[in-house]
């Protein structure tokens, strides 16, 4: 992986210091698992289930979406998921409702530039 990237993805709020050691400093196999991130249904079916208020689901898919985004050191994302866990884990909805803009946010910032990676 480029440093360039790598700097970049600093700015997006990733600790890729973090994210270089948990893959054994192996920046390709790294850029990998970025790659597919994009690809990743959690952040969809979350979002649709806070919708259509399941909390279950709703809970699951952000589970999963913090673990998958804290693997990848996505620390911007995990911080902003991790409330949402929260929120759901105690069954309140309304609050979980209230924080997902952040995730949103930090999901399509993260995705964006992920998209827009050279092959």
């Amino acid at each position: 992986m480029e440093k360039e990237t790598m700097l970049s993805l600093e700015r997006l709020g990733v600790d890729t210091e973090s994210a270089l050691a948990r893959f054994m400093n192996n920046g390709a196999l790294y850029e990998k698992f970025l790659r597919r991130f994009v690809q990743d249904q959690n952040y969809a079916a979350l979002t649709e289930a806070v919708r259509e208020g399941r909390v279950q689901d709703a809970f699951a898919a952000a589970h999963t979406l913090k673990g998958v985004s804290a693997n990848l050191s996505l620390t911007r994302l995990t911080e902003s998921v991790s409330e949402v866990v929260e929120a759901l884990r105690a069954g309140d909805l309304e609050a979980a409702r209230a924080l997902m803009p952040a995730v949103e946010e930090a999901y399509r910032e993260i995705t964006a530039f992920l998209r827009e990676l050279p092959a």
